[in-house]
């Protein structure tokens, strides 16, 4: 990654980061809604930073229209995977596809695609709500992790598969844990024994979370991870050659340079004109 993008991943995700923590600092004594009031927001900005983060990944790879295509593509594919599994015990393929896209995207276009594909299946299926932002942020940071992961030019076959298998079995545990973290502070009466007490210890509402985690999504995240490690194992070497055919058509790395030998000779007194240097890919 290159600084633009560097700097535009930092602060999407420190954005991100308040939006999920503010809760946690807010007065005891005041009226928290559950994001109904600062949803839109967030969302509204979280689109303005997606653009900058894709923008700062094209200026510096040098992409143009055929990446932003394959963006939307893959986008549609994982938001036409999601309705598959919705509310099946965690029988969820697009995480999947999500892990080996940001695995081969790298982390810019990674968390761009990751949101932009939960955004579109949100619209998909109906799940438009105050979760919604949320959401987007999470999937972008699980598939951005994706593209973090070590080795990307030189580690292949199998050891890639388990590097990426055991990520995504992690990281949907992950993806559960900070979704939770949406909405557990907003419980109050409604779950006395597992809500956030902001006059509690750190370590007792760490408990009261664990037990929350444990009671509501612990299943979900478990089937969730289940199937990730298993499509990347069945399907994972199939899908990552044929995203890296397609990155590679889509010139992703295909940078322009000038060589010596391929610039005309230059013009000399007499001559009409100089002949322009000749582009050639490296």
């Amino acid at each position: 990654m290159g600084p633009r993008s560097l700097v535009a991943l930092a602060l999407v995700s420190a954005v991100g980061v308040a939006a999920f923590g503010w809760p946690f600092v807010a007065p005891p004594g005041s009226q928290l809604s559950a994001h109904a009031q600062d949803a839109p927001w967030l969302f509204a900005g979280l689109l303005l930073l997606l653009v900058a983060v894709a923008a700062a990944a094209i200026s510096e790879t040098g992409l143009g229209p055929k990446a932003v295509a394959m963006l939307g593509v893959l986008a549609a594919a994982g938001a036409a995977l999601r309705p598959i599994g919705a509310g099946t015990a965690g029988i969820e393929p697009m995480f999947f596809l999500m892990v080996l896209s940001g695995r081969v995207l790298g982390p810019g276009f990674g968390f761009t695609l990751g949101s932009v594909t939960m955004f579109a299946s949100a619209l998909l299926t109906g799940g438009v709500g105050p979760w919604m932002p949320f959401q987007m942020l999470a999937m972008g940071w699980f598939t951005m992790g994706a593209g973090l992961l070590p080795g990307p030019d030189r580690l292949r076959g199998r050891g890639e598969l388990l590097l990426l298998a055991v990520y995504g079995f992690l990281a949907a545990f992950a993806y559960g844990t900070v979704m939770n973290l949406a909405g557990w502070p907003f419980l109050g009466a409604l779950a006395s024994s597992l809500a956030f007490d902001a006059h509690a210890s750190v370590a007792a509402d760490l408990a009261r979370f664990v037990a929350y985690c444990a009671a509501t999504s612990l299943g979900w995240d478990l089937g969730r991870a289940i199937v990730t490690v298993v499509l990347t194992a069945v399907v994972g070497p199939a899908v990552l050659r044929a995203l890296r055919r397609a990155t590679r058509r889509a010139a992703f790395e295909a940078p322009v340079a000038f060589d010596a030998a391929d610039r005309a000779p230059t013009a000399t007194a007499g001559s009409p004109t100089a002949t322009a240097p000749v582009k050639r890919p490296t």
